[in-house]
């Protein structure tokens, strides 16, 4: 657990984009894995198998509650969400300007369907190959390139349309 935690953590995090949500599936994703160790066959690396049960727990929330509306209070107390790093940027212009730029892109990325939106974390966000992100979805890397082409014009569109407005 302390090994891959933090990272699980991070990355299902930018699929719900809710910290308590996230910590729910990583928590579920590793007592599912602890329950279901014998059926690990080892023919794929332990991290792609865990990432891949908790990738399609996330998936499963997000399509449960795709029609709520959430309404949060963001008070700062959200533990594991790192604060921003201001040292890079020294005027409070520019940071406020990375924050809104950060929150279009949550917002755009919230948009999407739950597979657009894994498909986009893994390769994107988090870096891995494609051959990785079809066995954590159980799909074609076939699949995950056309996936990944419609979930980034998709994107595109999204936050072109929030710039204009």
């Amino acid at each position: 657990m302390r090994r891959y935690q933090d990272r699980l953590y991070h990355s299902i995090y930018r699929v719900l984009d809710n910290a308590e949500d996230a910590y729910d599936v990583v928590q579920e994703a590793f007592l599912n894995a602890y329950q279901s160790l014998n059926s690990f066959k080892g023919d794929a690396e332990f991290f792609t198998w865990l990432y891949r049960i908790a990738f399609n727990t996330a998936i499963s929330l997000k399509r449960k509650r795709k029609a709520v509306l959430r309404l949060e209070w963001d008070d700062g107390s959200h533990p594991g969400v790192e604060p921003a790093d201001e040292s890079a940027y020294n005027s409070p212009g520019s940071h406020l300007e990375r924050s809104e730029e950060e929150a279009g892109l949550q917002a755009a990325l919230n948009r999407l369907s739950p597979e657009h939106r894994a498909v986009l974390v893994l390769k994107d966000l988090e870096g891995q190959k494609y051959e990785d992100i079809a066995e954590i979805l159980a799909v074609p890397v076939g699949t995950i390139r056309s996936r990944l082409h419609r979930a980034r014009l998709e994107l595109r569109d999204l936050l072109e349309a929030n710039e204009q407005s």
